[in-house]
């Protein structure tokens, strides 16, 4: 189903970015975004910070980081693991959420990863991802959910995914706008394309 702007939403004046796992604020994505707040919508307020390993302590950031932020008016924007944490915060504030190939079973897709490991964009900093964040995981899973207005929602899904099945994704997400790419991959390379579809989403385009 195409995605297309809804007149009835307000535009964005707040808007998060959450990367992925192993990921940061230094993503293609997450840099293309920043670059683009900052040349073409600098009244903005544009916020991507360096997720913590622990989920718990991930999201404790994120709820108060965003807690005086303006719900109508705020949105959030995650890639995979951030896309899980982005539909939680969207869930739980009713906030307009743009999802990026998200993670929908991150308890037991991350369990296999437990033990040290390295971030994508920089091979030298390492961290371990302990036993206890895939507990702390399915706490979050287990959040009420709740969908609000669905013209709030969309979906970048690629059927290309290597790392996450296309499926669970879309199935997550059934209320949501869905743009379902044929090819592509998790990492959405052909990001630049739907760079427009995205800021219309947020009432910017």
């Amino acid at each position: 189903m195409a995605a297309h702007p809804h007149p009835a939403l307000s535009t964005t004046t707040h808007l998060l970015y959450l990367h992925g796992f192993r990921s940061s604020p230094q993503s293609m994505k997450a840099v293309k975004m920043q670059r683009l707040m900052a040349e073409r919508f600098p009244q903005v307020h544009w916020w991507c910070p360096q997720l913590p390993p622990s989920p718990a302590e991930a999201w404790k950031l994120i709820a108060e980081g965003t807690a005086a932020w303006p719900r109508q008016s705020m949105a959030v924007v995650g890639s995979s693991l951030g896309g899980f944490y982005a539909t939680r915060l969207a869930e739980q504030t009713g906030c307009r959420v743009v999802l990026l190939n998200p993670a929908v079973y991150p308890a037991r897709d991350l369990a296999k990863y437990i033990g040290e490991q390295t971030s994508w964009h920089d091979p030298e900093e390492r961290f371990f991802f302990r036993p206890e964040y895939v507990d702390e995981l399915r706490v979050l899973e287990a959040l009420p959910a709740t969908t609000g207005n669905p013209e709030q929602w969309l979906a970048i899904v690629a059927q290309g995914d290597e790392v996450l099945d296309w499926r669970e994704m879309t199935g997550r997400t059934p209320h949501a706008r869905t743009v379902l790419l044929p090819g592509s991959d998790h990492a959405l390379s052909d990001f630049d394309d739907h760079i427009p579809t995205i800021l219309a989403h947020l009432g910017l385009g």
